[in-house]
């Protein structure tokens, strides 16, 4: 007789949650208070060997409830499945779960119910690679140009990147992979940071982060901005002296201002030479982006951490609206969104540089830049990868940075793992840690708390 086929047998779901808000580490513009968090699952199987897929989406607290709940909703779609069909065609369960015709009715391709599609979607690229003994970069690398194309989803993006163009791309990024992926392990894959430019560090704190940054081999640093003018010129004027003239700085308002705000904030700061604007305004407004691009030449423009889906990001590249393209592994499907996104950049010669930082958020979207620049682009010249040094000894597989540079993984998987012990800690509001810090409101104050550093 031959043997049971493996099935996919739970998908366990955590709302982990960290304090970072108390140190007031991942602070800007919108977001004052964050309490960096993780909207976490794993799958489950039979199978002999074991392994497990695992994923996650990012929130920032409150909320983060919310979106295991839309993770746990899709329970139905996963269990049962046979995990050979699924990981030789992840595309299978893209496509089922963004085609619930009931659940579409929530989006569509947007929101709560996207992110959690893309956390679960995540998951089985995780246990796919994970079977494959490959790190996700080069599971995807290494794959058939015709296969990665049949992962694509390319409704509503047809008018502005075909099946075959793609295919095109992907066939003429495997010429030279073999020696850029040699590049790849030997020097790995530029980044930037953030950690000195949080708004509500001192200005203290930001001098001494910024001069390490560049001590740790980092070419680029990037500073929020956008909640009052005369600081941000206090804070850019005390960065560029930090770093000097030859390292780049980026400035972020996530969101802040409304397009002729963004166009008079940015020239303020123009004496600073920052590299780009980021996020200057709502990130749905694909002709307001276009305006301020024309406005606030030669300071470049980027966005994309926000972007909902493949659909404004093909708005973006067809109005010309943005230098810079900013993927996030966990806001739109997952990797096979991911993959429509990368090829549309390709498309129209954007250079990508991915948002990351968050929970996690490192660790996942390394791998779609190594893949993007071993099999798809083929370059790494104005490109870097957003670095955050915050949260990552929860995982089993952390990012490693070496002079400024990711170093490529080399585990199976897409580094999602965390470590158990992680989970039992600050899974909210029971691990250990939630425990203990909500007893301890409830003695001092009767209730549980609600100021700023609770992430309830």
């Amino acid at each position: 007789m031959s043997p049971t086929p493996a099935r996919i047998t739970a998908v366990d779901t955590f709302d982990i949650r960290f304090p970072t808000s108390r140190e007031l580490d991942g602070s800007d513009a919108m977001n004052p208070d964050p309490d960096y968090s993780a909207a976490y699952v794993v799958l489950r199987t039979d199978a002999a060997d074991g392994l497990e897929g695992h994923g996650f989406t990012f929130t920032i607290g409150r909320g983060n409830d919310v979106q295991v709940a839309a993770i746990a909703s899709l329970r139905h779609h996963v269990l049962g499945r046979s995990v050979e069909e699924l990981c030789a065609d992840p595309g299978t369960l893209n496509r089922d779960l963004i085609g619930d015709s009931q659940l579409r009715w929530l989006g569509p391709e947007k929101g709560v119910m996207h992110m959690a599609i893309g956390a679960v979607v995540n998951a089985l690229w995780d246990l796919a690679a994970k079977r494959a003994h490959k790190p996700l970069w080069r599971f995807l690398a290494d794959a058939d140009p015709q296969w990665l194309v049949s992962q694509v989803d390319f409704r509503y993006i047809a008018d502005a990147l075909t099946p075959q163009e793609a295919l095109d791309l992907l066939q003429s990024g495997r010429h030279g992979a073999a020696d850029r992926e040699a590049v790849l392990r030997e020097r790995g894959f530029p980044g930037y940071t953030t950690s000195p430019g949080w708004l509500g560090y001192s200005d203290e704190k930001l001098t001494r982060l910024a001069r390490q940054a560049v001590a740790d081999g980092f070419t680029q640093i990037k500073l929020k901005v956008g909640a009052d003018l005369a600081d941000d010129v206090r804070r850019c004027r005390t960065a560029r002296e930090a770093i000097g003239p030859g390292i780049r700085m980026a400035i972020d308002a996530n969101q802040r201002w409304n397009v002729d705000e963004a166009v008079e904030w940015t020239r303020a700061l123009a004496e600073f030479a920052p590299y780009w604007v980021e996020e200057p305004t709502s990130p749905d407004d694909v002709l307001g982006h276009a305006a301020i691009r024309k406005a606030v030449a030669p300071v470049k423009v980027a966005t994309g951490e926000h972007v909902q889906n493949r659909i404004v990001f093909k708005q973006l590249l067809q109005a010309g609206a943005i230098d810079v393209l900013q993927i996030d592994a966990a806001r739109v499907g997952g990797v096979n969104e991911n993959l429509a996104i990368l090829l549309l950049a390709a498309k129209f010669g954007v250079p990508v540089c991915p948002h990351a930082g968050g929970v996690g958020l490192c660790e996942l979207v390394q791998h779609l830049s190594m893949f993007d620049f071993v099999a798809l682009s083929g370059t790494t010249e104005n490109r870097v990868i957003e670095y955050v040094d915050h949260l990552h000894e929860h995982f089993t597989d952390p990012v490693v940075m070496r002079q400024g540079h990711y170093t490529a993984p080399s585990a199976p998987g897409f580094s999602a793992t965390m470590r158990p012990e992680s989970l039992a800690e600050f899974t909210y509001p029971d691990g250990a840690f939630w425990a203990a810090d909500l007893a301890q409101g409830t003695l001092a104050q009767g209730a549980l708390p609600q100021g700023k550093g609770a992430a309830a």
